[in-house]
């Protein structure tokens, strides 16, 4: 076997390798994004959906694939600081005192410091630690302006404040998405950048989205606990039959057949509601999505 044969089987083994360790390594940081979002129990599916219209929106800007899978990539973990946050203040059930809200406000620069040194850090950094900078430089936690906030976090930015908008909270109901845009696109140019906030607005005609709004998952619209109001996960994978718990109240439901929703069982198992296992599926198609974009 000649030396350049041998060359080249050694340097595709070693993309090969390098290949796997690149997807159990953002499927480590998809897997911890994923428990954190997990102690929030009315933020079920936010993450999934801030993914995808951030998608909608990098390619509806026209990105290449590479920097749309950043993007994407970028919006599932931007809310990883918040794994720093106190549950009293994270699960509260009415709207923040100031100094609730002084709390919640370092959770970008706590998702910062958790991916310093990270192999992958430069996937996700700028969404992480700026997608609360606004465009008139009254976001935080920097106050920077206009183009000096980076685009993958412009775009997450947008996202997340429709995706909150748009779903209920204790002490709200989720607004349509009409109204959404309409708030949208009163702030363009001072919350919002004004190009992207745009195509964004364009967006309330695709067909995706009304698949994204009020979803945990493809296809897979949400659930909420019939006693406290909370969401209940759906994995992918479940049945009719099989038993889902409240994050909150830790009442047991069981889902109905054919996707009629929830059954109670009359029951509480805080032991099981908090054993509730990670959707590996959701993630593993997000990791293989994502990485085949970028390799």
């Amino acid at each position: 076997m000649s030396l350049l044969s041998l060359w080249r089987r050694a340097t595709q083994r070693n993309v090969a390798r390098q290949a796997a360790r690149d997807e159990q390594l953002l499927m480590s940081l998809f897997l911890l994004a994923w428990a954190v979002e997990a102690r929030d129990p009315y933020t079920g599916g936010h993450l999934w959906r801030v993914a995808r219209l951030s998608r909608l929106l990098a390619e509806s800007a026209g990105l290449e694939p590479q920097q749309v899978a950043r993007v994407t990539i970028g919006a599932f973990l931007h809310d990883l600081g918040k794994i720093g946050i106190p549950d009293a203040v994270l699960g509260k059930k009415s709207r923040l005192d100031e100094a609730e809200y002084a709390v919640i406000k370092t959770h970008p620069e706590i998702g910062h410091r958790m991916l310093a040194g990270h192999p992958l850090a430069a996937l996700a950094e700028d969404a992480v630690l700026l997608h609360h900078e606004t465009p008139d430089g009254r976001g935080y936690p920097f106050g920077r302006r206009g183009e000096e906030i980076p685009l993958a976090a412009r775009i997450v930015g947008i996202c997340d404040a429709f995706d909150a908008m748009t779903s209920t909270r204790p002490y709200r109901s989720g607004m349509p998405i009409a109204r959404a845009m309409e708030i949208i696109g009163s702030e363009l140019g001072r919350q919002f950048d004004a190009t992207l906030g745009r195509l964004f607005i364009g967006l309330q005609q695709h067909a995706e989205l009304a698949h994204i709004v009020g979803h945990s998952d493809e296809g897979i619209p949400m659930q909420r606990c019939l006693s406290c109001g909370p969401v209940v996960v759906r994995p992918r994978h479940a049945v009719a039959g099989d038993t889902l718990y409240c994050p909150a109240c830790h009442s047991e439901y069981t889902l109905a057949p054919d996707d009629q929703g929830l059954i109670a069982t009359g029951k509480q198992d805080t032991a099981r509601a908090l054993a509730v296992a990670p959707d590996s599926g959701l993630i593993g198609r997000l990791v293989d999505e994502n990485l085949a974009a970028l390799a």
